[in-house]
Parts: C-alpha cells; sequence; structure tokens
C-alpha cells in the first residue's frame, strides 16, 4: 500500500475525512485496500460502518446506500480475485469500469438501485 493509499484508509477507518472531498475514486480506492487488508465480511463490515458515519458527519445519512455499498465491495472483491495485482493503481487500469458510478446499472435499474430498500438493505440485482 502506499504512503497515500494509507493515509487515506487511516483517515476513512478513524473518521478524519472531509466528507466534500471523498470523491468516488476514493470510494474505490478504499475498498480495494480495505478487501486486500482484511477478510471480505470483515472488509465490507468495516467499510459499510465508516461510510454511513462519514454520510452522517456529512449532515446527509439517506446519502448510504447499502446496496451499492456491498455490491461495489463484491464486484471489486470479485476482480482482485481475478487475478494479482501489484497495486491499486495496477487493479484500476485493468477495471476502469470501475470509475464509474453507473457500472452497477449492468445489473441494477436506477429505481431499484436508488430505493429506500437498497439504501437500508442489500437488495439482489433486478438484472436488467
Amino acid at each position: 500500500m502506499s504512503a497515500s493509499s494509507t493515509a487515506l484508509v487511516r483517515s476513512f477507518e478513524t473518521g478524519g475525512l472531509d466528507p466534500a472531498a471523498f470523491k468516488h475514486a476514493d470510494h474505490v480506492a478504499v475498498a480495494y485496500e480495505m478487501l486486500g487488508a482484511y477478510e471480505f465480511l470483515e472488509a465490507c463490515s468495516k467499510y459499510a460502518s465508516n461510510l454511513r458515519a462519514l454520510a452522517k458527519r456529512a449532515g446527509a445519512p439517506m446519502k448510504f446506500n447499502a446496496t451499492i455499498t456491498l455490491a461495489f465491495m463484491s464486484l471489486i472483491a470479485e476482480r482482485m480475485a481475478s487475478r494479482e495485482y501489484e497495486n491499486y493503481e495496477e487493479f484500476i487500469s485493468h477495471n476502469a469500469d470501475l470509475r464509474s458510478k453507473n457500472v452497477l446499472e449492468q445489473w441494477y435499474s436506477p429505481e431499484r438501485l436508488n430505493s429506500d430498500a437498497a439504501r437500508a438493505v442489500f437488495l439482489m440485482p433486478d438484472a436488467r
């Protein structure tokens, strides 16, 4: 893990991040690093808890979405398991589609993904 990745993950885990500065690319990078550092379920639990807290600190607790969080974690973990990557930069260069917030729309309709139910619990894809 690079020094900048380490600092980003540490800030995420300790609640020291500025919510406004935490962009989608940072979400993916932190997820990648946490999935490399923890067992899958532990990484998901820690990531979701910290992300929910970040949304709350931002004054937008409804921005947390359990389905998006767990689907992205699962997709990143699956890609990580498919081959060895030296680091996040190599990983993202081979998985550039993860840079898009809309990548999950391959499996989910926007209505399902943005529903109140999706925010509260993990929903299975509706296989668009």
